[in-house]
C-alpha cells in the first residue's frame, strides 16, 4: 500500500517536471527566435565580390571605397576576387548570393550590363537579378592617337574619315564592345566608313598605335603613356569631365547622345530588403566623401561620379535599353 503512494507521487512528480521541461524548452525557442528577428543588420563582417584580379584599377578602386564604408558600416567589408568569364563569374556570384546583406559585389558594367545578355547566355539577367546601391565613378575611357600624330581634335579624325573612306583605322580589345560600338555609331551619325581592327587587350591596341599599326585608339589607355608625352587624348567618352584635362571634350560637348555605361558601382541580389539596401547606400556615400579616398580615385585617374540607389537603377535601365535597341539597329539582335 505504502509502495503504491510512492509510485504515485512518483508520477505526479515526473508529470510536473515534464511540463516544466517542455514550457522550458518552448520559452528558449521563443526567446531565440525573437532575439533573431531583432538582428540589427549587419552584426558580422560582409563579403564584397570584386569580378576582375587583384591589383587593377577597378580592383583598387573597390578596396579604396569598401575600405572607408566599413567605417560607417561598424563591420569589415571583406573584398573577395572571383575574375573570369569577362567579369560574369563575380557578378552572376553576387546575382545568386543569398539576399542578407553579406555578400554584395560590383555591378556589372560595359559589355557585361549592355551587351552580352543580348547576345551570349549568361547566368543573370542585368534587371531582373540585381539589386542595384550606388555608382561612386565612371571610367575614363578615350580616344588616343599618338602623340605626334597629325590629329590634334576628334574634328580631324572625321574629317580624315570623310576624305578617305575605310583608311582611318582604330584599334579597341573586342569586335562588339562598347568602345567598338560607340565609334560605329559615332560614323553612322557623321556619314564615313572607318576600319575597326580588334585586339585581345588594351595593352595590345595600345602597343599596335605605338608602332603605328592603327591611327588611333578607343577605350581603356595607360596614364603614364599620356603623362609621358607618347600619346594625346583627343575624346573622352566618360559623362563627366575628367579633373585633370579638363580640356578635353565629351561625347555631349560634340553633339553625340550616345550612352557608355563603363563606370564602378555596387549591387547585390535582387532580394535585397529596402532597409538594408537604405544601410549600404548610406555607408558606402559617406565612405566616397571621405579624404583618403577622394585622393586615391585620382592617383587612379578614375572619376567620382555619385548615383544613389534609385538614380543608379534608373540609369541602370537606360544603358539596357539603349544598347538593345542600337544592336537591334546594327543587327546583331533580333
Amino acid at each position: 500500500m505504502g509502495g503504491g503512494k510512492e509510485i504515485e507521487n512518483m508520477k505526479r512528480h515526473s508529470g510536473k517536471s515534464g511540463i516544466i521541461v517542455f514550457v522550458g524548452i518552448v520559452f528558449i525557442l521563443l526567446f531565440a527566435h525573437g532575439g533573431h528577428s531583432q538582428e540589427v543588420y549587419p552584426s558580422r563582417p560582409v563579403t564584397f565580390i570584386v569580378a576582375f584580379p587583384p591589383g587593377g584599377s577597378t580592383d583598387l578602386s573597390y578596396r579604396l571605397l569598401t575600405k572607408e564604408a566599413e567605417k560607417h558600416l561598424g563591420q569589415p567589408i571583406i573584398v573577395v576576387n572571383k575574375p573570369g568569364g569577362g567579369g560574369t563569374i563575380g557578378v552572376s556570384a553576387v546575382a545568386s548570393a543569398k539576399p542578407d546583406g553579406y555578400t554584395i559585389g560590383m555591378s556589372p558594367s560595359g559589355g557585361f550590363l549592355a551587351i552580352m545578355p543580348y547576345i551570349e547566355k549568361i547566368p543573370y539577367h542585368p534587371i531582373k537579378d540585381i539589386k542595384y546601391i550606388i555608382q561612386f565613378a565612371s571610367l575614363n575611357f578615350g580616344v588616343v592617337v599618338k602623340a605626334d600624330s597629325s590629329f590634334k581634335s576628334f574634328k580631324d579624325l572625321i574629317a580624315y574619315a570623310r576624305q578617305n573612306p575605310k583608311k582611318l583605322t582604330y584599334g579597341t580589345n573586342a569586335p562588339n564592345s562598347i568602345s567598338n560600338l560607340i565609334m560605329e555609331q559615332i560614323a553612322k551619325k557623321e556619314g564615313v566608313q572607318m576600319t575597326h581592327i580588334p585586339f585581345k587587350g588594351s595593352a595590345d591596341y595600345q602597343t599596335a598605335l605605338l608602332g603605328g599599326h592603327v591611327l588611333f585608339t578607343i577605350g581603356e589607355f595607360n596614364y603614364s603613356l599620356l603623362e609621358g608625352g607618347q600619346v594625346r587624348v583627343l575624346l573622352f567618352l566618360g559623362e563627366k569631365h575628367s579633373e585633370e584635362y579638363q580640356q578635353v571634350p565629351i561625347l555631349k560637348d560634340l553633339g553625340y547622345d550616345i550612352p557608355c555605361p563603363v563606370f564602378n558601382g555596387v549591387a547585390g541580389p535582387k532580394g535585397l530588403p529596402d532597409e538594408i539596401v537604405k544601410k549600404l547606400e548610406e555607408a558606402f556615400t559617406r565612405g566616397m566623401m571621405e579624404p583618403s579616398f577622394i585622393k586615391g580615385m585620382r592617383d587612379l585617374h578614375v572619376t567620382i561620379v555619385h548615383r544613389n540607389s534609385k538614380e543608379f537603377t534608373e540609369y541602370i535601365g537606360y544603358n539596357f535599353e539603349s544598347f538593345g535597341k542600337i544592336l537591334k539597329e546594327m543587327g546583331l539582335i533580333k
